[in-house]
């Protein structure tokens, strides 16, 4: 769309950078449904239903953004995907910190890893304010995922030294 085109139109919506995620989560679907190929029976179904949820609800999504599109009062260029500029450093940071979890889980285990990067990204989203609110809810949600997927559904992830302190201790 010309500077002109959008001066006749500016209440014309750019859905397209609102694609980002969704696409990124369709496609996370896909790869978690193959992953999932060789694990137990119960296990599967779990995954299936809630990758078939994620994939309704993008789906949900595409319609709506079809629509608006359709309707002419939307349109699927990338709009201000990368503003404000002050964000992307902010982002790049958070980027690299998903990288580093995928990188460090197997290392450091799944819980130690959910803890580093939850603290660190909630400092650098905050600017470091509150520091020990950071840390506290890193903490409660990294014990938490550990309860629930280690503990309770004896999932899978990499065990780390928090897992196998803990294995050793009960």
């Amino acid at each position: 769309m010309t500077d002109h085109e959008e001066q006749e139109n500016p209440e014309r919506k750019s859905l397209g950078g609102d694609l980002v995620l969704p696409i990124g989560a369709f496609l996370f679907t896909l790869y978690y449904f193959y992953t999932i190929i060789d694990v137990p029976r119960i296990a599967q179904v779990s995954a299936f239903f809630v990758g078939t949820i994620l994939i309704f609800l993008l789906i949900l999504l595409a319609v709506r953004i079809g629509r608006e599109v359709k309707a002419g009062t939307a349109d699927l260029r990338l709009g201000r995907l990368g503003e404000p500029r002050s964000f992307i450093p902010k982002r790049l940071a958070l980027f690299a910190l998903t990288l580093g979890f995928i990188f460090f889980v197997e290392w450091l285990g799944f819980t130690l890893t959910v803890f580093a990067f939850l603290s660190l990204a909630m400092l650098l989203l905050s600017g470091g304010k509150k520091k020990g609110l950071a840390f506290s809810i890193a903490g409660i949600l990294a014990l938490g995922g550990y309860l629930l997927f280690i503990v309770a559904f004896n999932t899978r992830f990499p065990a780390g030294p928090f897992e196998q302190l803990m294995e050793w201790l009960f």
